[in-house]
């Protein structure tokens, strides 16, 4: 029995003995491997202390949020959102209208902002400005579905005529 337990005892101390012959054999030098580069010493503390520095330094949790630009909507991407009303359409009484009939009324209330609000002045507008008023006294302020299908043809016809309008005057969106 004492002979099982001192062979049980011996065995794992004969493998370390195996292992560190074999590392003893090994060649050692001061630097890293022959596939690792070198690096100075004194740039490896400072790498490291910048490594612990960053570690240190809690990062934030959430992104901050990004400001929306402070300035009136330019005219020429006010214009760009309408052109891409072209993109899109409906058939009366689909379930899409809502949605483009809106978003034409939306984008032609975005560029009218910003054409009166241009350094140019709403003089420099005159035909779109008046359409676009003439489109919100028919509309009488009521966006609804029921009402955008109604005066679809001034609706969608405001938009044909500013996007001629506008293509007759480059230098407004380019």
């Amino acid at each position: 029995m004492l002979i099982r337990n001192g062979l049980r005892a011996a065995i794992p101390a004969m493998v370390l003995g195996v292992v560190l012959a074999g590392c003893s054999a090994a060649t050692t030098t001061d630097g890293p491997g022959g596939d690792v580069p070198y690096v100075a010493p004194e740039k490896a503390e400072a790498a490291a202390k910048a490594a612990a520095s960053a570690e240190a330094t809690p990062t934030p949790t959430e992104e901050p949020p990004i400001q929306a630009a402070t300035g009136p909507v330019r005219v020429r991407d006010a214009f760009a959102g309408l052109q891409a009303t072209y993109q899109d359409g409906c058939k009366p009484g689909d379930g899409n209208c809502a949605y483009f009939l809106g978003r034409v009324a939306d984008e032609l209330d975005g560029l009218d902002k910003a054409m009166k609000a241009d350094g140019k002045g709403p003089g420099h507008f005159p035909e779109p400005i008046a359409w676009i008023g003439t489109l919100r006294t028919a509309l009488k302020g009521d966006l609804g579905v029921d009402n955008l299908e109604k005066h679809r043809t001034l609706l969608l016809g405001t938009r044909d005529k500013i996007n001629t309008w506008m293509q007759d005057h480059p230098e407004d969106y380019r």
